[in-house]
C-alpha cells in the first residue's frame, strides 16, 4: 500500500470527503483548482520559500538531546525545534503558504479557529505582513487559559472573537469560523489550522506541513548517515504529526507514533484511540462521540490537543496500522514538560510535552545506536501559567 498516493478523489481510504453546505462547495473547488494551479509555479514557490527562510526562520534546527537521551538511558534522542520557528510555533509553516494563496486568489480577509492560540498567532503576523484584515475565533475556555496568545494576536491587528457556545473551546470556535466562511465567502479565506476539515484542506496542511518531515530526513542524514529509526509527535487535529510522518509513510523500516492527550479520569481528547467513524467539520474521521453521534466534551491540559476529532489522513493511518497511537495523560506530560526544561533548558509547549514523555519511554526501549527523533512543535510560554498552577 503506497500511502504517498492518497488523496484518492478528496478520500483517504474510507476517511474524508467535503461534508459541506451547498454555499461553500464552490469555494471549496476554487480553493483547490487555485492550489493545484499554484503549488506547482515557480514564482509562488519561490516566494514561499524566501518567506520561510527569511521571515520564519526555517530550517528549524535538529538537535541531539544530549542530557535527555542519558535520562532515557536507551537510543539516541533529537529534537526537531520547530518551536524557534517565528510565532513559536510550526503553524507558521502551514499558514505563510496559505496566506499567500489566498492573496494570490484576490481574498480580502483571513479568518480562522484557535484553541492554543497559536495558529491564531501565525495567521495574525500573516495577516499583517501580507496586508490582509484578520479576524480569530477562539473559545471562552481557551482565551482564558491562553492569555498572552490573545494579547499577541490582538498586538498584531487581528481581532479575536470569543466563543461562549458549546464546550467553549476548539470545536466551537471551529463552528462559529464556518459560520463566517458562510457568510463571507466571496472575500474570505478560512485558513484552516490543521490537518482536518473538506478537502482540500487536510492535504493542502499537509503538504506545507511536510517541510518539517523532508528538513528531517536530509539534516539526519548528514549527521548520522541514516533514516531515523523512530519518528514521535503530538497528534490534535493532526498537522505537525502528519507533516513529520508523511516523507517517511512509504518508509516501511521508520516506525511512527502518534501521541494522543490521555487527559485526566474525567476525559480525554483521544479520538484515534478510542473515538468511532463520524463526520464532523465537513470531513468524515474518527470522532468522540456517544450511541447517538452526539460529539463528546474533551478534557487535556493542552488547549491544542482539546479536539474531539482528528485529521482524516491519521485515521487512514490508524486503521491500516501504519501510525501506533498512544494515550499520555495530562500528568505525564507535566512530567515530560519538567523533564526536558530541567535537562536541556528548553521549555516546551504542553502539547509537544505529551510527545517527549512518550518519546520518553520508547528510548528507553531502543539501544543505544538507534535513532528516535521527536517533534518540539511549540515553545512554553503560553502555558507557563497553566503548569504553575497544575504543579501547585
Amino acid at each position: 500500500m503506497k500511502f504517498s498516493e492518497y488523496p484518492k478523489a478528496g478520500k483517504y481510504g474510507t476517511f474524508g470527503g467535503s461534508y459541506v453546505p451547498e454555499i461553500l462547495y464552490p469555494a471549496l473547488k476554487e480553493l483547490e483548482e487555485a492550489y493545484e494551479k499554484y503549488s506547482q509555479d515557480r514564482d509562488f514557490k519561490q516566494e514561499l520559500k524566501a518567506y520561510n527562510r527569511d521571515y520564519g526562520g526555517r530550517p528549524s534546527p535538529l538537535y541531539h538531546a544530549k542530557r535527555l537521551t542519558d535520562t532515557a538511558g536507551g537510543g539516541k534522542i533529537y529534537l526537531k525545534r520547530e518551536d524557534l520557528i517565528h510565532g513559536g510555533a510550526h503553524k507558521f509553516n502551514n499558514v505563510m503558504g496559505q496566506a499567500l494563496l489566498a492573496k494570490i486568489m484576490g481574498k480580502e480577509r483571513l479568518i480562522c479557529e484557535t484553541g492554543a492560540g497559536q495558529h491564531g498567532v501565525a495567521t495574525a503576523l500573516a495577516g499583517a505582513v501580507l496586508g490582509l484584515e484578520t479576524e480569530v475565533y477562539m473559545g471562552k475556555v481557551d482565551v482564558e487559559r491562553q492569555k498572552p496568545n490573545v494579547f499577541r494576536m490582538e498586538l498584531l491587528g487581528a481581532e479575536v472573537n470569543v466563543v461562549e457556545t458549546g464546550s467553549r473551546t476548539l470545536k466551537d470556535a471551529i463552528n462559529e469560523a464556518l459560520r463566517d466562511w458562510s457568510a463571507n465567502v466571496a472575500n474570505t479565506h478560512y485558513l484552516i489550522g490543521s490537518v482536518v476539515g473538506p478537502h482540500p484542506y487536510p492535504m493542502i496542511v499537509r503538504d506545507f506541513q511536510k517541510v518539517i518531515g523532508n528538513e528531517i530526513k536530509s539534516q539526519l542524514e548528514e549527521k548520522e548517515r541514516s533514516l531515523p529509526d523512530h519518528l514521535v509527535a503530538c497528534v490534535g487535529g493532526g498537522s505537525n504529526a502528519m507533516g513529520t510522518f508523511y516523507p517517511f509513510v512509504d518508509c516501511e523500516e521508520v516506525t511512527l507514533t502518534g501521541v494522543e492527550a490521555g487527559g485526566t479520569d474525567k476525559g480525554n481528547a483521544a479520538s484515534l484511540t478510542e473515538g468511532t467513524e463520524g463526520v464532523l467539520h465537513g470531513a468524515k474521521s474518527l470522532l468522540l462521540q456517544d450511541e447517538d453521534g452526539q460529539i463528546k466534551e474533551t478534557d487535556s491540559i493542552a488547549a491544542g490537543l482539546d479536539y474531539p476529532g482528528v485529521g482524516p489522513e491519521h485515521a487512514l493511518y490508524q486503521e491500516t496500522g501504519r501510525v501506533q497511537y498512544v494515550k499520555v495523560s495530562d500528568q505525564e506530560a507535566l512530567e515530560g514538560f519538567r523533564v526536558l526544561s530541567e535537562t536541556e533548558g528548553i521549555i516546551p509547549a504542553l502539547e509537544p510535552a505529551h510527545a517527549i514523555s512518550a518519546g520518553l519511554e520508547i528510548a528507553s526501549k531502543m539501544k543505544p545506536r538507534k535513532l528516535l527523533v521527536i517533534t518540539l512543535s511549540g515553545r512554553g510560554d503560553k502555558d507557563l501559567g497553566t503548569v504553575r498552577e497544575a504543579m501547585k
